[in-house]
């Protein structure tokens, strides 16, 4: 709810926007690293709180000028005590686990403050100046990290980016998605790293194989030798890394076979990033009959005359566009193909996992989509993206 109540409201949305550590708890507001002088002359950091006046999930105009303050009572620069906001001193317990040490006071006009941003703005403008006299690097605007709490999101802490860009909407179009990704290889391992930065309820991953020292050369992040010393399954590994960043990414420690075809049932959108071969025909087949959309990529790379050429591909498929399928993907186990030569370079592994990710994004309206283009190839030596 704290999250949700600051995204519908735009003054307390503008002062996290800022830097500002924001808090929605018991009913209260709650501004952390509020720079203040103390009676020493020192420059402390205090919070201030504020009572909220709500409608439904959203702010409404403050009907009370008065704030409370945790923290030493705010001084001027030489240690004397900032009267201007004075007004009750003496511990006070507003709810579970909020103690107050002072209230202030301090009414700029007889309609009061407009909305919780002026109201916030206006005390940190009278507290902050004294120490921000004193160092000229001090500030409240600490863009520290915004926690989530349990049920409110599927990250460990909030997203700020679309926040401050003013797209959650857009980035809603894709929550609530089982998604998954068939082969942790360059291209699919770069899907993930996109992938896990969106709102999507599940993320799961299918492969068999470990992760080796060459992986570390084509696939996001920079493993330590001891890291790579565990020889992990890659499917575990990924969960790892991005664990501490989101929720809900499941670890499927074997390929697709016949025996685990059908998990991929429920989903809403498979990565399809493995070698030609027998079971990828099975695999979209599988997929085309459960009605799910998908990309599959390819790339072929070879090097001639001491130079690398070769083109990557992006095959989208959806319920209403399947016509293509068996034109541009090759099924042939060991095909030699221009998308089958195994030369991975982490560069063209994240371009063609850019293109697949933009492509998915494109079938759920996250990206507006004009052209409905659904085989998309980029030749290297040209230049050329058709």
């Amino acid at each position: 709810m704290s999250q949700t109540l600051i995204d519908h409201s735009p003054d307390l949305k503008k002062l996290r926007d800022e830097g500002l550590q924001v808090e929605v708890r018991e009913g209260l507001l709650l501004v952390h690293g509020i720079p203040y002088v103390n009676s020493e002359c020192k420059i402390k950091y205090g919070t201030l709180v504020s009572s909220l006046d709500l409608a439904g999930n959203k702010t409404v105009k403050p009907q009370d000028h008065v704030i409370s303050f945790i923290g030493e009572h705010p001084c001027n620069k030489d240690g004397s005590t900032i009267k201007q906001i004075q007004h009750n001193s003496g511990q006070k317990t507003l709810s579970d686990g909020i103690v107050i040490d002072h209230s202030f006071s301090n009414k700029p006009r007889s309609e009061g403050y407009r909305d919780y941003y002026e109201k916030i703005r206006g005390y940190i403008a009278i507290i902050s100046a004294p120490a921000k006299s004193l160092d000229n690097s001090v500030t409240e605007k600490n863009f520290s990290v915004v926690l989530t709490h349990d049920g409110e999101s599927v990250f460990n802490y909030f997203d700020t980016n679309a926040s401050r860009t003013e797209i959650l909407n857009v980035t809603g179009k894709l929550e609530g998605q089982k998604i998954a990704i068939i082969g942790l290889g360059g291209t699919g391992s770069y899907i993930l790293d996109f992938v896990a930065k969106t709102p999507v309820q599940e993320i799961h991953l299918f492969d068999g194989d470990l992760f080796l020292q060459h992986n570390a050369f084509r696939a996001p992040g920079a493993p330590s030798v001891e890291k790579l010393g565990e020889k992990k399954q890659k499917v575990l590994y990924f969960q790892e890394l991005y664990s501490p960043m989101r929720k809900n990414i499941f670890a499927h420690e074997n390929f697709i076979s016949e025996g685990n075809i059908n998990d991929l049932a429920t989903l809403d959108f498979v990565f399809i990033c493995i070698d030609t071969s027998p079971v990828k025909a099975e695999i979209i087949k599988k997929l085309i009959e459960f009605e799910i959309s998908f990309v599959d990529v390819g790339m072929g790379v070879h090097e001639v005359d001491g130079s690398l050429i070769g083109l990557i591909r992006t095959t989208t498929s959806t319920k209403n566009a399947r016509d293509h399928i068996n034109k541009r993907i090759s099924f042939a186990e060991g095909g030699k193909d221009e998308y089958t030569t195994n030369i991975q370079i982490a560069e063209l592994n994240a371009f063609n996992a850019a293109l697949a990710v933009i492509q998915w994004k494109k079938v759920f309206g996250f990206y507006q989509d004009f052209g409905k283009k659904f085989h998309t190839t980029y030749t290297i030596n040209t230049g050329q993206l058709s």
